[in-house]
């Protein structure tokens, strides 16, 4: 089982994503509104997944580089209610796999992240050096 841990200020997003995410099989480890609070729980728990707001990845801190640097194996998503073109090409370049979109609808996320995590695996396995 997957773990997850879920950064949003709002509490209710977090609450409806983790619904979403503990019905879909995954076990969300942590759950918190801050970046800096974010990143201390992802240290402590390693998930393989990282749910992150918006608010969070653009607020002037470095959280996704560290995640990246500290977790390089976990998909970090940013999650939002607007995602426009220079959004998602500034997260993408931050080092954000995806993206999951407000309101939540449980198949579309569920199929995201799985749909994240299956293209991940085939790069690695497609990358040089694992006798492909």
């Amino acid at each position: 089982m997957l773990k997850a841990l879920i950064v949003d200020g709002s509490a209710i997003s977090r609450g409806l994503l983790n619904t979403v995410l503990t019905d879909g099989g995954y076990e969300v480890v942590a759950q918190t509104h801050t970046g800096l609070l974010g990143y201390t729980l992802a240290m402590k728990h390693r998930p393989q997944i990282v749910c992150i707001a918006r608010e969070q990845v653009e607020d002037g801190s470095q959280v996704v580089e560290e995640l990246r640097v500290h977790l390089p194996k976990a998909m970090i998503f940013m999650v939002s209610g607007t995602l426009d073109a220079p959004a998602i090409q500034g997260a993408a370049a931050r080092g954000v796999h995806g993206f999951v979109v407000k309101p939540f609808k449980a198949d579309t996320v569920l199929k995201t992240i799985r749909n994240t995590v299956i293209a991940l695996v085939k790069k690695q396995q497609g990358a040089p050096g694992n006798g492909n």
